[in-house]
């Protein structure tokens, strides 16, 4: 495996000063020993403007969150990260990787691939669509679709450049691969209070982040944040599932609605005997508290019956 060698190189100005100067000195060599009839001094003229040339090869000026990886004939001799106008030995080869943090949601797919010239500069970057919802099964085996954001940035550009082929691609899919596991491994809801994909958010994304950082070490990539953004049953069992969730939430209502219920009629017969407004025999009581409970836990509005005669008839 290729560890990232931090590299210091010098100054670029006095270098590019120096280049100018053996380009400009070569004609005027060449005019001296053409004139004073001097052959070694018109021969280094050419020479002189060669240097020159060549010596402006080895300028390069980084950007801020910008590195260059610097190879000399395949080999690998270290990577810069500072930011500022350098100068580096002209044949060494300076590919350009960003530090930036950058972002990706998953489902996406590439248009159109990175295309890069001879000498190892990008001629036309990557394209992708908009993410779309990957289609997965739960832990419980529900359909469901589930698509999630990826922050990330490169830390080890000698590995993201040199131990994986497109690392761009390789975060892209490994990252998809990871989010299709972690969906697997749980199930969308639950009434156990065990980890679910949808109540359980924040365990949900540090876990996805943790698993999709364990697949990308060796590409030199750290991933800041990986969040869920989209998580729903799939078409085809999701109006069954709705009908269950509204189900649930029926059945939780109606027992709340008769818990209420029974305390209001324990707290009205127990003001009854302690007022001593009225005594009521077991029967009565049984009469009453039907009466009230139909009251209090129907879904639509009781019909009063008015009792024009006595309390036993």
């Amino acid at each position: 495996m290729v560890r990232e060698i931090s590299f210091k190189p010098r100054s670029g100005w006095s270098p590019l000063f120096l280049c100018f100067l053996l380009i400009v000195a070569g004609p005027f060599a060449m005019a001296f020993g053409g004139t004073m009839r001097l052959l070694p001094a018109f021969l280094a003229g050419p020479f002189l403007i060669l240097a020159g040339l060549i010596g402006l090869f080895g300028l390069m000026a980084i950007a801020p969150n910008q590195a260059r990886v610097l190879l000399l004939f395949g080999v690998y001799k270290g990577s810069v990260k500072q930011s500022g106008f350098y100068w580096v030995n002209p044949f060494l080869s300076k590919k350009k990787v960003s530090l930036r943090i950058r972002n990706f949601e998953t489902g996406s797919t590439v248009t159109h691939r990175q295309e890069k010239s001879a000498s190892g500069s990008v001629v036309h970057k990557q394209d992708r669509t908009a993410g779309k919802p990957s289609k997965v099964n739960d832990r419980d085996g529900n359909p469901i679709e589930i698509s999630a954001i990826v922050v990330w940035r490169v830390v080890e550009t000698a590995e993201a450049l040199l131990e994986v082929e497109d690392y761009e691609g390789y975060v892209a899919t490994q990252s998809e691969s990871a989010l299709r596991n972690l969906a697997s491994r749980h199930p969308y809801d639950s009434e156990d209070h065990e980890v679910s994909l949808r109540g359980n958010t924040k365990e949900i994304s540090d876990q996805l982040r943790g698993d999709i950082q364990e697949r990308l070490e060796r590409a030199g990539v750290e991933v800041l944040e990986a969040r869920i953004s989209h998580l729903a049953y799939a078409p085809e069992i999701a109006a069954a599932m709705l009908q269950r969730q509204q189900a649930h939430a029926v059945v939780a209502a109606r027992q709340k609605i008769v818990e209420g219920a029974v305390g209001m009629v324990q707290m009205a017969l127990a003001q009854l005997e302690a007022n001593r407004i009225v005594t009521l025999d077991d029967e009565r009581k049984a009469a009453m508290v039907s009466n009230l409970l139909v009251v209090l836990c129907s879904d639509r509005h009781t019909q009063p019956v008015v009792n024009t005669g006595s309390l036993y008839s």
